[in-house]
């Protein structure tokens, strides 16, 4: 560059008495404003315009901030700046300052998500991988804490630096929170809302520390390998079911898949006995005394059963207040669900009191199987 084109850029810049940021872009969080050597004539225009914050840094010191508005740049609109500089009686025309404008508008669907799963204990399952990612939003609320503490001397900060300064902050506070919730790990994709709204004031302090809002925070999806999935289908389908039921269920089904081999003796002999196991299921259940089988020798069936005893009820305390009567399985749902603990009130009848439900003998399986006696002395 010649001493000529030196000159030629300083006077153009020299003279510049508007200072204004026109934002074109949607990821641009802080843009400093340029000019030759920062220099701003005295009585210039600051145009401030909405959404926006102008910060003045002097010698890499936080100086004057002005809100949305129209300024006059002299000592009084500079209070801040003047007594860093020294000013008593005004100042010579130009001064030099750098000019910040920040974006305090809302960023919003904003990414994260976790790049490795990481481990939680379950009480059932042990040590379990799972992953998780969502969106979330936030707006800068103190421009200066964030030029100085986050921004520094970057003339054109974005949206995609501020995320990548705060995605291992979002994943290491939510890995956190999760695992301090101590949820049976099935429940943590039923929870998102609660969790969400958990880890987003956990994190909001942290944000603040740097000067920006976490405004909303959202959990997605929680997701776990497949073979964990099928295993707790597997458990919660065995703890549904009837399995005399299932057992006849089986039967039949085997008894169709042998009646499918008509080409050999061993696919005839096997549909021969599984329908006659078949016939004396379904004989005891409806209560004939006996069936026929091959050979002509009649097999006695045992008698019907006795009648299925009355289900056992329970009445259960939630903040002072009686509820119930429930029965056993929806008394298991409330502790999986958080509504009650292992020191809530339990009673039934034939219990002389009120008793926490740690204490009653067949809801210990709740808090993650029952404990054996002591062996007997010798």
């Amino acid at each position: 560059m010649s001493i000529f084109d030196e000159i030629k850029k300083k006077l153009s810049h020299e003279f510049i008495d508007i200072v204004e940021w026109l934002d074109t872009t949607n990821d641009t969080i802080v843009y400093r404003f340029e000019r030759y050597q920062n220099e701003i004539k005295n009585n210039a225009q600051l145009i401030v315009r909405e959404g926006q914050t102008a910060v003045f840094i002097n010698e890499g010191q936080l100086a004057d901030v002005f809100k949305p508005g129209t300024y006059t740049l002299n000592t009084q609109n500079l209070p801040i700046l003047t007594t860093l500089k020294g000013w008593k009686y005004g100042f010579d025309s130009p001064f030099k300052a750098e000019v910040y404008f920040v974006n305090t508008r809302l960023f919003t669907d904003e990414k994260w998500g976790t790049k490795n799963p990481f481990m939680l204990s379950d009480d059932r399952f042990g040590l379990v991988e799972i992953r998780a990612f969502g969106t979330y939003s936030f707006r800068i609320n103190d421009p200066g804490k964030f030029v100085v503490d986050v921004v520094g001397t970057d003339g054109n900060f974005t949206s995609y630096e501020v995320n990548e300064h705060l995605k291992s902050l979002i994943v290491t506070r939510f890995t956190d929170t999760v695992g301090e919730a101590n949820l049976p790990i099935e429940l943590y994709a039923a929870n998102t809302s609660e969790l969400s709204e958990t880890c987003q004031e956990v994190m909001q302090p942290e944000f603040n520390r740097v000067g920006i809002e976490l405004e909303k925070f959202y959990i997605e999806n929680v997701s776990m390998p497949e073979e964990l999935k099928k295993e707790i289908f597997e458990y919660s389908r065995l703890d549904k079911l009837d399995m005399g039921k299932l057992a006849q269920f089986k039967a039949a089904k085997a008894m169709e898949l042998a009646a499918k081999n008509e080409g050999g003796t061993a696919g005839a002999g096997m549909g021969m006995g599984m329908g006659f196991v078949l016939a004396q299921q379904m004989g005891g259940l409806m209560g004939q005394p006996a069936v026929q089988p091959l050979g002509g020798q009649t097999v006695q069936q045992p008698q019907a059963p006795p009648p299925i005893p009355a289900q056992i009820t329970y009445f259960y305390a939630v903040s002072g207040q009686q509820l119930g009567p429930v029965g056993f399985d929806k008394l298991k749902e409330l502790f999986a669900s958080r509504t009650i603990n292992r020191d809530s009130l339990i009673w039934k009848q034939g219990m002389p009191s009120w008793t926490a439900l740690k204490e009653v003998e067949e809801l210990k399986s709740f808090l993650g199987g029952n404990t054996p006696p002591p062996l007997p002395t010798a």
